[in-house]
Parts: structure tokens; C-alpha cells; sequence
């Protein structure tokens, strides 16, 4: 009763931020609006909880537990020795045998099972939780509130900073951006994809306003720069030809669009080859193969229902190539073969076919050539399919792939709309103001 008495005085303390600051105070969202969405996040994260409480109740494995756990063993050390708590929260000389017997040993996921040299972004999550285990006393359901708030703020960037494309029809962007049934699902629980949203929304409305070069938003960029390389630094790689791309050709001659696109991401992919012979030890490809061991490893010990075999890759660059269609397939098309395997499922194979569909929507209902933001959507598609390929070489389970490909869906969504004409919208989709 008292995590119930905290986690309700918490969301009214969010709410009375979200009616008073000026942040979510944006053109086309009534703040009603977003008290609902904000409130409808927590009842998905509770639902959330449910699942991994009552339906897979192995806590050492839901995500949603162990860095809770983990958390709460980090912030144990507060009482008696809160220079080991400050210590460990921030990663200062913290790597020592002492922290290892003490505190670590007692963690399940402060050290991965399968090591790859690389940052360990379950620290970021843990030492999260250790921060937000001042507030919640320990109460779970606190947790998720935090979740569902950070990610609501960073959704709320996002849409901020899409916004800022005219011709984009506000209701429906707002419907891309926050009721994705995998956004709403994994974003509204206390685990990567929560504050990751969190990271790219500042990120992206940061990115937005760069040319007027306002202290707020260096600020903003900076801060979902620090965000997304301590969490899924992936995520930043992928966005980052687009980017590049996007400011290239923007206000450009329309036919040197696709080619200044290519020359982007052909150089992307050049320095991706190169990287290991210029910083020895920094191999994408490699850690690419590496995740993928990972991830058959796991299915190997947990026996998902949503695995769908994946043959290895061929030796060198060239596997990567030959294994392009397959990964794509994976991470576009895949989520229509697990539509019978539960609730979860056919939730997962109805966004699917919404994602598909907006495809030939889109082509159907298109503005003409010469008023389609190229750029823009070029770079929303370069960012997909980069993304897409991704989770794609290195994910062979259902369940993951539709959560890790949760970044993807609001620019899968902009893109749509950025080739959609408005006027040609049925008005039972969309109805002009006058």
C-alpha cells in the first residue's frame, strides 16, 4: 500500500510539472492531451510489470528487475558508506577488488556473461536506479512513474523538434511520435528504451535549432549525446550519416539530393572498414559478430518462443553484404510469422503491418515530387534502414527485435508524413482547420 500511496503522489507531482512547464506547452498538443498519454504510459508500465511478475516470473532475467535489484544493492551502501554509493553512481575509481567483494558480487548483471570490452551500459542503468532508489524507497511501481516521465519528456523533444517541418499535419505526428504500441510498451518501464527515448528526443530537438546556436540547445544536444553513448551508443552511429546527410543537401539542388546521400553513407561505410586499422581495438564488424554470439548464447539458455533461425554469417566484409535481405527481412518482416504466439504477438504483428502499410499509403496519397521534403525523408529512411539492418545481423528473437527497433518508428513515422499531402487525406483521418 505505501509503493501504491508514493507511486500516486509521484505521478501527481509529474502531472502539476507537465500543466506548469513551459516545455510541454507545444502547438498541436493539448496538455490534456499528454496528462492522458503520461497516464496511459504508467498503466502500460504496471501491465508491464504484471507480465514479468505473474507470466515470466524469473526475476534474474527480466530487465525490469535486475537493474532494480542491482540497483538497490548499489544503493545499500549509502547508509554506512556513502562514499562508496557516490563513488560507484559516478564511476570514480570504482574498479577495485574491495568493490568487487563488497558490492558487485552480490549483483547478477554488473559484469556481463559474455564480455566485450566495450561499456557496459547495464552499469548506466544500474547506478540509474541507485539514483532514482532515493525517491522510491525502494518501491518499484516508483520506478516505473520515473520511466514513464523521462521518456514522455524525451517523446515531447522529439515531437518538438519534427514539429518544426511544416506541412506535417500536428494531430497525426503526434500519433507517430507517442502511440506506437512498442513505444508505449518498452518505453514505459524502468529499462533502456525509457531513458534512450529520453536521450534521442533531446538529441533531436537540440540537433533542430543548431543553426540559431543558442546556448539551450547545445545544451540539449549535449545532453543526448551523453545520454545515448552511455546506453545504446548504436543508436548515435546509425543517426549520424543521416544527420551529416540531411545538413549536406539541405536547400541544395533536389538532383544532387541522392548523391550527396550517397557519398555520405558510402564514406560511412568506408570508415567503418577502416576503423580497426586506425584505433586497434575499435571493430564494428567485429562487435557486431560478437552481439550476435550473445544473442544465440541467450536463446541457447532461454529457449524463446519467438526465435527464428538465423544462419551464420560467411567469413569477412562480404557476409555482411550477402546477409543484408535476411536482416532486413528480420527486423520489417519477421514479426508477421509470431502473430499466434500470444497477446504480445499479434499486438506486435498488427504495428508491423501498420509500419508496411504506410509505405503505399504514403506513395497513394503524395504530395507532388517537386514540394516532397527530400532530405528530410531521405534521411528518416537512412536512419531505418541503418538501424534496421542493425537489429537485424544481430537479433533472431521476435520479442527482442520489436524493442530494440523502438528508436526507428517516429522517424518511419515523419517520413510518411512528410510525403503525405494532407489534403488528400480522407476526413475521417485527418479533417483541415479551416
Amino acid at each position: 500500500m505505501a509503493g501504491i500511496l508514493i507511486a500516486t503522489a509521484w505521478c501527481a507531482s509529474f502531472l502539476f510539472i507537465i500543466w506548469r512547464w513551459r516545455f510541454f506547452s507545444v502547438p498541436g498538443l493539448d496538455r490534456r492531451w499528454l496528462y492522458g498519454i503520461f497516464l496511459l504510459k504508467v498503466l502500460v508500465g504496471t501491465a508491464y510489470w504484471w507480465v514479468y511478475t505473474y507470466h515470466y516470473p524469473d526475476r534474474s532475467t527480466a530487465d525490469i528487475f535486475k537493474y532494480f535489484d542491482d540497483g538497490n544493492v548499489l544503493f545499500g551502501a549509502l547508509p554506512a558508506h556513502p562514499g562508496d554509493y557516490l563513488r560507484m553512481v559516478f564511476g570514480i575509481a570504482n574498479d577495485t577488488p574491495y568493490f568487487d567483494s563488497h558490492y558487485y558480487v552480490h549483483m547478477n548483471h554488473w559484469y556481463r556473461q559474455w564480455e566485450t570490452g566495450y561499456y557496459n551500459d547495464a552499469h548506466t542503468m544500474i547506478r540509474y536506479s541507485a539514483l532514482v532508489r532515493l525517491f522510491s524507497f525502494g518501491h518499484y511501481h516508483v520506478h516505473t512513474v520515473f520511466a514513464c516521465f523521462f521518456s514522455l519528456l524525451g517523446l515531447v523533444a522529439m515531437y518538438r523538434a519534427f514539429a518544426r517541418v511544416p506541412t506535417v499535419p500536428a494531430s497525426l505526428l503526434a500519433a507517430g511520435v507517442f502511440l506506437w504500441p512498442s513505444i508505449l510498451f518498452w518505453g514505459s518501464a524502468p529499462i533502456k528504451e525509457a531513458l534512450l527515448l529520453l536521450g534521442l528526443g533531446l538529441f533531436l530537438l537540440g540537433a533542430s535549432g543548431m543553426g540559431s546556436w543558442r546556448a539551450k540547445d547545445l545544451f540539449l544536444l549535449a545532453a543526448g549525446v551523453f545520454v545515448q553513448l552511455f546506453l545504446k551508443s548504436y543508436v548515435l552511429v546509425c543517426l549520424l550519416p543521416a544527420l551529416v546527410a540531411y545538413g549536406w543537401s539541405r536547400g541544395g539542388p533536389p538532383r544532387s539530393t541522392a548523391l550527396k546521400f550517397a557519398a555520405v553513407y558510402g564514406v560511412a561505410v568506408l570508415m567503418v572498414f577502416a576503423l580497426p586499422y586506425v584505433v586497434p581495438g575499435l571493430d564494428i564488424l567485429g562487435l557486431i559478430v560478437q552481439k550476435r554470439r550473445d544473442m544465440l548464447g541467450v536463446v541457447s539458455l532461454t529457449d524463446p518462443g519467438s526465435y527464428i533461425p538465423f544462419a551464420p554469417l560467411a567469413d569477412g566484409r562480404l557476409g555482411f553484404f550477402l546477409d543484408i535481405p535476411h536482416a532486413l527481412y528480420l527486423t520489417f518482416l519477421s514479426p508477421f510469422q509470431t502473430w499466434h504466439i500470444g497477446a504480445m504477438g499479434a499486438i506486435g504483428a498488427l504495428e508491423n503491418l501498420v509500419l508496411l502499410a504506410l509505405v503505399p499509403l504514403a506513395i497513394f496519397w503524395a504530395k507532388p515530387f517537386h514540394r516532397i521534403d527530400l532530405p528530410l525523408v531521405l534521411s528518416c529512411i537512412g536512419f531505418c534502414l541503418a538501424l534496421g539492418l542493425l537489429v537485424g545481423w544481430t537479433t533472431p528473437v521476435v520479442g527482442a527485435l520489436l524493442r530494440y527497433r523502438v528508436p526507428l518508428l517516429p522517424f518511419w513515422s515523419l517520413a510518411a508524413l512528410a510525403v503525405i499531402d494532407p489534403a488528400k487525406l480522407p476526413r475521417w483521418i485527418f479533417k483541415p482547420v479551416p
